[in-house]
């Protein structure tokens, strides 16, 4: 169903008037249906918005797991940890949306320093 999540998402990207978190959903939806280029057009749109953008970090290492660029989504948690970003110590955990990530050595030492027990 993700053509029906693309739409929808797009929706609610219009009504946000262009949020981060529902611009970086519809850009994990684009990733997980094969539309490379949507997703990285949201990637960049998000990281122009610059460190002031609540979260944009986070969610652009999320869209990167979902793309299974790994270095790139690694690049992304280490700057979101460096800023201090909320979801990592609220997400990072639990998110399915990282579970591609959980067996690399790199996302033990990432729980570890935000201060879970791996």
């Amino acid at each position: 169903m993700l053509t029906e999540a693309t739409a929808e998402l797009q929706k609610a990207v219009d009504l946000s008037n262009g949020r981060v978190e529902m611009k970086a959903a519809l850009a994990h939806v684009y990733a997980l249906s094969g539309k490379k280029n949507e997703a990285q057009k949201i990637i960049d749109e998000l990281s122009a918005l610059g460190q002031e953008a609540t979260s944009r970090s986070y969610h652009i290492a999320v869209i990167y797991a979902a793309l299974g660029e790994k270095d790139q989504a690694f690049t992304w948690l280490q700057k979101a940890y460096q800023e201090r970003d909320i979801f990592m110590g609220v997400r990072l955990k639990t998110d399915p949306k990282l579970d591609s990530l959980r067996s690399d050595p790199r996302f033990q030492d990432l729980l570890r320093r935000v201060g879970f027990t791996p």
